[in-house]
């Protein structure tokens, strides 16, 4: 098995800020989009602890995300007037892509995820009363019915579909030109993974698979998805295009791809992966 990007062990999570800081890392966001830094080589510059009085000048929520070995994580909501007070511009979070690796990458996730989760659920969706912060983990609660409220997670399913030297990669009339990759859809209610593989699969692009094998994850906040990576077996079926979703898909040999996501994306590792299965990749 090819090497999938490990998860990152230096992590933790948490919801109590420590009482010392020595180091930090602030991921400002405004609309669902970062302030973007970077360094004279184009990668992405989180701001740090030396900037912290800045950070605070103008925050309008600080959320303490957890720990990075030594350096405290925070996600930071602003109002999109800042563009005035820095060089930096907002912009969105797939422009991360390329410079910034993948740890870097799931931390300003989770704190755009944060900032888009904490402004709506100020108010509680059963009763309407004010909600507050719950001090033990990342929750709103209400005082009133006690119903607390997390972050939304939406799992989802992603799977590369292969019959021996091929595999069926598909295009959704959002992707650039040329560009093609494996199949994706979300968990419905009282559907297990393995029923949504094989339903999104055959919706998709009408085709039916089997021998399923479990590769991998990745936390995919566009907007808040757990993808969960999946290799396929073809079994039977004609492609036939459910063209609200699916521009093209193709079957395609594997010495001979078009365009496909950038090493990034778990599309991608399941790709890689499936060419390392057939030596040829290392």
């Amino acid at each position: 098995m090819t090497t999938w990007p490990k998860a990152n062990q230096h992590f933790v999570s948490g919801v109590r800020e420590p009482e010392e800081i020595s180091d930090a890392w602030y991921f400002v966001f405004s609309s669902g989009e970062i302030l973007l830094r970077t360094d004279e080589r184009d990668t992405f510059l989180p701001f740090e602890h030396g900037d912290r009085e800045f950070i605070e000048s103008i925050q309008s929520k600080l959320h303490f995300m957890g720990m990075h070995g030594d350096t405290a994580c925070y996600a930071v909501e602003v109002e999109r007037t800042l563009e005035v007070l820095t060089t930096e511009t907002f912009t969105g979070l797939r422009s991360l892509f390329g410079k910034t690796d993948n740890a870097m990458l799931a931390l300003a996730g989770r704190a755009q995820q944060i900032c888009e989760w904490f402004p709506t659920h100020q108010y509680c969706g059963k009763c309407g009363c004010l909600t507050r912060p719950q001090e033990n983990d990342r929750s709103m609660v209400c005082d009133d019915c006690r119903i607390s409220s997390y972050p939304r997670l939406s799992p989802s399913i992603i799977v590369l579909v292969h019959r021996g030297n091929e595999v069926l990669l598909a295009r959704s009339h959002r992707f650039p030109a040329g560009m093609y990759s494996t199949l994706a859809g979300f968990v419905e209610p009282g559907e297990s993974i393995e029923e949504t593989l094989v339903r999104e699969v055959k919706e998709e692009v009408g085709v039916t698979v089997c021998n399923l094998e479990y590769r991998g994850s990745q936390p995919w906040p566009f907007p808040n998805s757990l993808m969960l990576g999946f290799h396929a077996e073809y079994l039977h079926g004609d492609i036939v295009l459910q063209e609200e979703e699916i521009e093209d898909a193709k079957w395609f040999d594997i010495s001979d791809l078009p365009d496909i996501p950038g090493k990034i994306a778990i599309s991608r590792w399941l790709i890689d992966d499936y060419l390392h299965q057939k030596g040829l990749l290392e």
